[in-house]
């Protein structure tokens, strides 16, 4: 099945408490991609501006993601974070941003993207995930993620949205904030009742859990020992969950539980290095072997 990802394409400046890194790739489409292609091929839909060096863009340059809706807007300036992370790198704080190019109109799914069975709306403004959604109206699982800035300041619109798409991935302080409930499980039935099927909410160190009607389940981290940089875990972990979905060309039931476990393991690849240089280079054999040891970390009969 096809998954298509719209989200942002951009260049990150990433401090941690050990090191830091200048004028990276990075972008919620970039993290998602990489990791989607580990388990199926990925339509990107995005916008950059001309001031990006196409080598920058090498590590997507790759058989299973297709760039064809990647467009180089002329006299626009491509999108850039400045972030930095503090102490064990739980808390982050946002030591700039320039919107650029995505605070110009949004990017153009191309008519040859139409039919994609699979869809994540990646974090934007709720109205732009809207228009998106409206322009897929016949895929089969539409998911999309969201951030304090829209729970804050368009509710209404992020509302609307919850009741067009079927899933929504959220951190733990997003889903506290959107439901106002401080119990996760509480939090995520309190989502449900907005209209998604299924919610999940990403702890970080902690996992990750899924809140549907009729499940509840709890995913544990893998434990990686080499934690350099968490930007982008939350996008891979969302790759490689619905590339693992579109893959099997389900989303109910046991398929659910199985990709997010797929996401735990590929977050835990993500944090190994800054921007993508440890998830540009992971193989399918990597999930696997990382899956496996997981799977028996937590048996426990």
């Amino acid at each position: 099945m096809s998954l298509l990802v719209t989200g942002t394409i951009g260049i990150d400046t990433v401090e941690t408490p050990d090191a830091r890194a200048d004028d990276v790739l990075g972008g919620t489409a970039v993290f998602f991609s990489l990791a989607g292609a580990l388990f199926t091929d990925v339509r990107v839909v995005g916008v950059v501006g001309d001031d990006l060096d196409p080598k920058m863009l090498a590590p997507l340059k790759r058989e299973r993601i297709d760039l064809a809706g990647l467009e180089v807007r002329q006299g626009s300036q491509t999108f850039r974070w400045h972030g930095k992370y503090l102490g064990a790198m739980n808390d982050r704080e946002t030591v700039s941003v320039d919107l650029n190019v995505i605070a110009e109109r949004g990017p153009t799914i191309p008519e040859a993207f139409a039919d994609s069975d699979f869809v994540f709306l990646a974090n934007t403004h709720p109205a732009l995930q809207r228009e998106l959604r409206a322009a897929l109206p016949d895929a089969r699982l539409v998911v999309c993620d969201t951030m304090d800035l829209w729970i804050n300041g368009e509710r209404d619109e992020l509302v609307k949205l919850l009741g067009e798409v079927h899933g929504v991935v959220v951190n733990d302080a997003e889903a506290r904030q959107l439901s106002g409930r401080s119990d996760l499980r509480s939090a995520g039935r309190a989502i449900l009742e907005l209209g998604p099927r299924f919610v999940v909410i990403k702890k970080g160190e902690h996992g990750s859990m899924l809140v549907a009607a009729d499940d509840l389940f709890l995913m544990p981290p893998y434990p990686t020992d080499r934690v350099v940089d968490p930007t982008g875990c939350g996008d891979s972990f969302a790759g490689a969950m619905m590339g693992y979905l579109a893959a099997k060309g389900e989303w109910e039931g046991p398929a659910l539980r199985s990709a997010i476990a797929r996401g735990s393991v590929v977050a835990s690849l993500t944090v190994e290095s800054f921007s993508t240089g440890s998830l540009a280079k992971a193989s399918s054999a990597d999930v696997e072997r990382r899956l496996a040891e997981l799977a028996a970390m937590v048996r426990f009969d």
